[in-house]
Parts: C-alpha cells; structure tokens; sequence
C-alpha cells in the first residue's frame, strides 16, 4: 500500500529523516512585523530571535489554513492510496480543526491529532514510515499511532520567561522573579496543553543535568528505543546540547539518541536556549 506521511513544520524532525522516509513537510506560518514567512523555509529560529531582540515587538504563529491544506492534499491524493497527517495538538492550534475541513471530500486521508509538539509528534511520525515499510494498512497504523500517542512523554525547559510574557503568557511580575531568583522552569504537554512541572533554580547547565535525571529517573517504565534531544540553542550555548546527549547516553541505554533543532513554533513561544527531551514510556 503506497501511504503517503505528512506532518506539520511543528513537529521538528531533522531534515535527513524527512529525506530519508519521504515525508511532506507543511510550514506554519511566522509573523514578523508586517511580513509573513514559512516556518523553515523562508525564516529560522535564529532570525526570529534577532527580530524580536531588536525592538518591542514579538513574533506570532499563524495556522495553516483550510485552503492550503486543500491544496497539499490536491497534490498528494492522486499519487497514493492513502495520506496520514501528523498535526500539533488541537488545543494548542487550530491546524486539526483545518486539516479536517480541507479532508472533508477525500477519502483515505487519516488526521491525526497527535495531541503533542514538536518531536513528540516526530516520534509518532518515524514510527508510522517503519509501519508503512512493514506493509501495514493505513487503517491498521491509524490504529496503532492512536494507541502510542498516549505513551509519549514530552517536556522541555525554559530559559528565559521572557517570550512567554511578551506573547501574553505569563505576567512581568513571575519573569522579574524568574530573573532574580533564575528560576528555569519546565513545561510539560499533558492531555494535549501545555502545564508547567518542575521549576528549576541555578545555571542552565545544572538545571539541564538535574532534568535530565529527574525525567529518565524511572528507567523501569521507559521505551529506550528512541529520544529526542530537542533545543533552540544559540551558537554560544549550542554545546549544552551535546552535553545532555552524554548524560543521557550514560543514564540510560537507548538504541537512538537524535539531536534535533527546534523550529519557529516552538522558538515562538519559549525562547532561546530550550531544551526538551522526549521519549515513550511503556505501555
């Protein structure tokens, strides 16, 4: 069965993977003043940040509207038997609720609200390409992501709460405190929304290391399969990546390990310098 696999730019999984197993990546779209980009193709995280720096305004998402949605399946549908989309959670988006809308005189086009971001949705993606290369039908791997959404354990930590408050999500008086105090903390995804979890103090390479332990701390109940690094780390900084990929490595044996860079959607809202690390737990 010819399947094809599309995913939203939200769900940040390294280029050579995208190559690799042929997925159709659908930007969402970076408000920068007056100009509106695609997310990875016209603007990056790094230019983002140089925008938002540079004066008082803050950068914005946009969905990906019915419209474009119609036109990617237009293309696609004729090409396979069936189409499964990979879209970020529909309490964080209105991506889920378009898709639907643009899928409404199709058939065989599964959309899948992953109820999660950036590489937990990469990780229900990858497992869909190894479903397809076992003949599954795309029915039977519907089925299956279905079940896997609910195991992914997703979170990251913050830097800075300085994008949050500039985009209206939390107040000047909890990013003073998060300065004088550096407090860090971490977000989790939980039922599909974001929550806050554990709020670190200290440097970011201790907080880093101290998160790390935290969240790989129950072995016993974690897929070692895989785990996403994921971070919007600057040039300077870019290295506390690298170092968490060890820590990980000497915590826990998983059989991959993939660094990924974060896109403007997650950059949007949280800033330089996040770091997330995601993984399945066991059923």
């Amino acid at each position: 069965m010819n399947i094809k696999l599309i995913a939203d730019s939200t769900c940040d999984l390294p280029a050579a993977l995208v190559q690799q197993h042929g997925i159709r990546i659908v930007p969402l779209s970076i408000i920068l003043g007056d100009k509106v980009l695609k997310d990875g193709i016209e603007v990056t995280p790094k230019e983002l940040f140089e925008f938002v720096e540079s004066g008082d305004e803050m950068s914005r998402t946009s969905a990906v509207n019915v419209d474009e949605y119609m036109q990617v399946y237009a293309e696609e549908r004729p090409n396979c038997d069936a189409i499964i989309h990979f879209i970020i959670s529909s309490d964080m988006s209105s991506c889920y609720q378009n898709a639907c809308i643009a899928a409404e005189d199709y058939d065989n086009i599964f959309i899948i609200d992953t109820r999660n971001l950036s590489t937990g949705m990469a990780h229900l993606v990858l497992d869909a390409a190894a479903l397809c290369g076992e003949n599954k039908s795309a029915d039977e791997i519907h089925r299956e992501l279905l079940r896997k959404l609910e195991l992914l354990d997703t979170s990251f930590v913050i830097d800075t709460l300085t994008y949050l408050h500039k985009g209206g999500r939390c107040s000047a008086i909890a990013v003073l405190a998060s300065g004088l105090l550096k407090i860090r903390p971490s977000i989790m995804v939980k039922d599909g929304k974001m929550a806050v979890g554990q709020k670190y103090r200290g440097k970011l390479d201790t907080v880093l290391r101290r998160y790390v332990q935290d969240k790989l701390s129950d072995s016993e109940n974690i897929d070692t399969r895989r785990i996403f690094v994921v971070h919007t780390m600057t040039e300077q900084d870019r290295y506390l990546a690298g170092m968490v990929k060890d820590l990980v490595a000497e915590t826990l044996q998983f059989d991959e390990i993939i660094e990924a860079d974060a896109g403007c959607s997650i950059a949007n809202h949280c800033g330089p310098n996040t770091l997330g690390i995601m993984f399945y737990r066991k059923p």
